[in-house]
């Protein structure tokens, strides 16, 4: 079976959630012997993973050629909220665009069952299979490193490290990361990621300016140097509003951290609150849930986190992708 894998400007969005997916496709299906081809003309069937200007022309050509497609959901009209300047007032029209991109192809993934109920409300008609996006979960298997090191990198003084990873917007929780961050002075708070200032509001702008003294902003850091922060963090905290699945989170347990985040519905039926993680509703219960995880007063998670990861690993996600190709090719 050959495979052509669409990501169009994927050298553009390579450091998002949705570029990181689809190079997670590329070596899930090499693990499960799907050969993954770069001319579309090769290819037995077209897998598009953006939703750009580009999608209607590469389904106008896969028909053309009798290539049966599948479309990516990566993205809802609610997970495009209060992101960027001006997201939400464009939201209403994306969420239309959506729905006509993901009703092009023949059949459509969407990384959770929360995001698959997210799209039949958008009434989206095609055949929806809920497939994890998939984690590398060898390459985050726990190792020991120096956090003196660690520390040093990143000038943080001796309390304890509570660690989040994502675009530096609203939706991810940024501002209550900063709330946090203020009413418990004596620990530091790392937020990796990074985008242009052009498209931030003016509260995240103002928060990046003139973040508490615990709170630091590195940026975007390599693969490699975000591993070494989940090893050297004591908490991974991700208070983000709205996520399909939330790739950082699988990253997270699979480097056996212990996780706190946000109790919304697409964690519903893979994290289990005090088994593999934590999960809070509110900024009050962020901050109670975080004290006594850095006190150790609570129930350790890591072991069950790291269960749930080798659940969606590669092979598992390549198995899953192999079965959905090997269907929709039947039925053409």
């Amino acid at each position: 079976m050959k495979v052509y894998l669409y990501s169009q400007h994927q050298s553009s969005i390579a450091k998002s959630g949705i570029g990181r997916a689809y190079l997670h496709q590329k070596e899930a299906l090499k693990r499960v012997g799907v050969d993954v081809v770069d001319d579309r003309k090769e290819a037995d069937l077209i897998h598009i993973n953006t939703a750009f200007t580009g999608t209607p022309t590469m389904v106008h050509w896969a028909k053309k050629y009798h290539k049966p497609v599948i479309i990516h959901a990566h993205s809802t009209e609610e997970d495009f909220r209060n992101s960027f300047v001006g997201s939400n007032a464009v939201a209403p029209l994306y969420g239309k665009w959506l729905k006509t991109i993901y009703n092009l192809g023949d059949a459509v993934i969407t990384p959770t069952p929360y995001a698959k109920r997210t799209l039949e409300a958008m009434e989206v008609k095609k055949p929806i299979v809920a497939i994890s996006n998939g984690i590398d979960v060898d390459y985050y298997r726990r190792e020991k490193i120096s956090k003196e090191a660690f520390r040093g990198e990143y000038g943080l003084g001796e309390g304890p490290v509570v660690l989040s990873v994502g675009l530096p917007i609203e939706r991810k929780g940024i501002l209550d990361m900063a709330e946090i961050a203020r009413m418990l002075p004596e620990v530091n708070f790392l937020w990796f990621g990074g985008i242009s200032t052009k498209l931030l509001t003016s509260q995240v702008k103002e928060l990046m300016k003139r973040p508490p003294e615990n709170l630091h902003f590195p940026g975007y850091i390599s693969r490699e140097k975000l591993r070494e922060a989940y090893y050297g963090a004591d908490l991974f905290l991700f208070p983000s509003y709205e996520e399909t699945e939330g790739i950082v989170v699988l990253e997270a347990l699979a480097a056996e951290v212990p996780v706190l985040a946000r109790d919304i519905g697409v964690y519903e039926g893979w994290l289990e609150d005090g088994k593999s993680a934590h999960l809070a509703k509110s900024t009050r219960e962020f901050l109670r849930k975080a004290r006594i995880i850095l006190d150790h007063q609570c129930s350790d998670t890591r072991r069950e986190g790291r269960k749930v990861a080798e659940s969606k690993s590669y092979d598992a996600v390549g198995r899953q992708l192999k079965n959905l190709y090997e269907k929709v090719l039947r039925r053409r």
